[in-house]
């Protein structure tokens, strides 16, 4: 059963939003009845619009607005709190499905290159051993089987290729599993 004082505290957080917007709405309106009074050449119109360009701008990237959104989930807060943070992330921030399909498809690309690229490391290590190699490209032998096969500084370094391949697709998938 909710008390009165968290009845009064939820609506003081209700109106200090709106107290906010109002704010908002006051200084921009403002801004722009300043502008209709003021005598500004193109110059300063081409200035205060970039200023504002550039403000906007500085909202928060499509990765770091995913992840405020996350934030909200993992702290302890009330539904009513947790409602009022996404309220205020989604006011302050423009996102669609097209944002976050392409923040999904970004973390796929992220994933895929490197498992991508340690099976394309496996493959030329293992291709390095199986595949002949000329006398003078084998370098040398570190442990000789018979007298004319052994285990060659190019194996060595063939293993160190497989060893590396697998560590970074190993890696690449224990990142993007733990993220989730």
């Amino acid at each position: 059963m909710l008390t009165d004082k968290k009845i009064f505290d939820d609506l003081d957080s209700f109106s200090l939003l709106d107290q906010k917007q109002l704010t908002l709405d006051e200084k921009l309106n403002e801004l722009i009845s300043l502008l209709n009074n003021s005598e500004i050449d193109s110059e300063n119109v081409k200035q205060i619009q970039s200023k504002f360009n550039n403000a906007i701008s500085q909202k928060l990237s499509e990765a770091d607005l995913i992840a405020e959104f996350k934030k909200v989930d993992d702290v302890e807060l009330s539904r009513l709190e947790k409602l009022d943070k996404i309220e205020m992330l989604l006011k302050s921030n423009y996102i669609d499905t097209k944002v976050v399909k392409s923040f999904a498809f970004k973390r796929f690309i992220e994933m895929i290159v490197p498992v991508f690229i340690g099976i394309v490391m496996v493959t030329l290590g293992f291709a390095m051993i199986i595949l002949p190699a000329p006398k003078y490209f084998e370098m040398f032998t570190i442990f000789h089987f018979t007298l004319n096969d052994g285990f060659t500084l190019m194996d060595l370094i063939s293993l160190i290729i497989i060893l590396t391949g697998i560590f970074v697709a190993i890696k690449s998938y224990f990142k993007f599993a733990n993220q989730q």
